[in-house]
């Protein structure tokens, strides 16, 4: 049941969201009857029927989500270095589509339906070498989810997810009805118990993985140079590895068309046995690599990157223009 907000509280609410970040602010555009229906056509009749509506929404996104359309164009635009095609437009976002697809039979269990190659594998088996775990740090670039799959095919390795727990909702409760095992090796951001599963899982011998280019907070955040302009990162996925002293990879699960995965592991840094005094300084060093990276897998495959919003967006030039003249 919805409770309806005094005038005062929707006023406080129109303001925080001005101020949150762009990918904040945008309306969650899932729907979740289609998500209900991609679901039975995947599972009753297969991957391969199932993706032929992926064109049709594909399509419609392309035609009616306009912020989402105009954040695919200016990255585009920075990545080709030219204004791209309505081709190209249409096959980044169907690329997404793609990837979400996907998971149902990623969190399924159907690792038998991919061909996943990995790259970089002595890079996390090194750091798991000591059994401490590791922390892997993703993008919003092609699948997360393939780690998972990486996981089964290697000795049933242990993936937990750090993540917050309200972003694309509706998709992960879609999800978590197909398999609602998949949930248990979430862990939601924010919470009293967070840090604590984190070092629980680690401690395990597992990894832990975070969606490392999106804050909900513009203090936490340090500016860097991405295809040729300045962009916000946050720094608390790095900040949370050298608390725990964790050694830290970055992973990119690339799509590659039809059911093809490339997963990609470079070792970031170490923060085993680094002194407090000299933690910022790994800290800002990582995050120069971690951006290094990803702009290398971007220029790569340019149809992976799933941020469709305006990503170099100042925050303080953002809550300038929202607020009152």
């Amino acid at each position: 049941m919805a409770f309806a907000r005094d005038p005062q509280s929707r006023r406080a609410a129109s303001a925080a969201d001005a101020n949150a970040p762009g990918w904040a602010r945008d309306r969650e555009r899932s729907n979740a009857l289609m998500l209900r229906v991609m679901t039975w056509i995947s599972l009753r009749l297969g991957r391969a029927p199932a993706r032929v509506v992926l064109w049709g929404i594909a399509a419609y996104f392309l035609a009616f989500a306009p912020v989402a359309r105009r954040g695919s164009r200016a990255y585009l635009t920075r990545v080709l270095g030219r204004p791209p095609s309505w081709r190209e437009r249409f096959g980044h976002i169907h690329a997404f589509a793609s990837t979400v697809h996907d998971r149902v039979f990623l969190l399924n269990d159907r690792t038998d339906l991919f061909d996943i190659r990995c790259h970089g594998v002595e890079h996390i088996e090194a750091a798991l070498r000591p059994g401490r775990g590791a922390l892997l740090l993703g993008a919003h670039f092609g699948s997360f989810e393939v780690l998972r799959a990486v996981g089964q095919l290697r000795g049933r390795l242990r993936v937990s997810l750090l993540m917050y727990p309200d972003n694309a909702r509706k998709i992960n409760a879609a999800l978590h009805a197909i398999n609602p095992a998949a949930g248990q090796d979430i862990i939601a951001l924010g919470r009293a118990d967070s840090m604590l599963r984190v070092g629980e899982a680690l401690d395990a011998g597992g990894v832990v993985g975070i969606l490392a280019d999106r804050s909900l907070h513009e203090r936490d955040v340090a500016r860097r140079g991405f295809l040729g302009a300045e962009a916000s990162w946050p720094l608390g996925p790095l900040r949370i590895a050298a608390l725990l002293g964790r050694p830290v990879l970055f992973m990119a699960g690339v799509y590659r068309g039809g059911n093809r995965y490339e997963v990609v592991f470079e070792a970031l840094a170490d923060f085993s046995g680094v002194a407090r005094a000299q933690r910022a300084a790994r800290v800002d060093a990582a995050l120069g690599r971690y951006v290094e990276l990803l702009e290398q897998q971007c220029r790569a495959a340019p149809d992976n990157w799933f941020n469709f919003f305006d990503f170099w967006e100042d925050p303080a030039c953002a809550r300038g223009a929202s607020s009152p003249r």
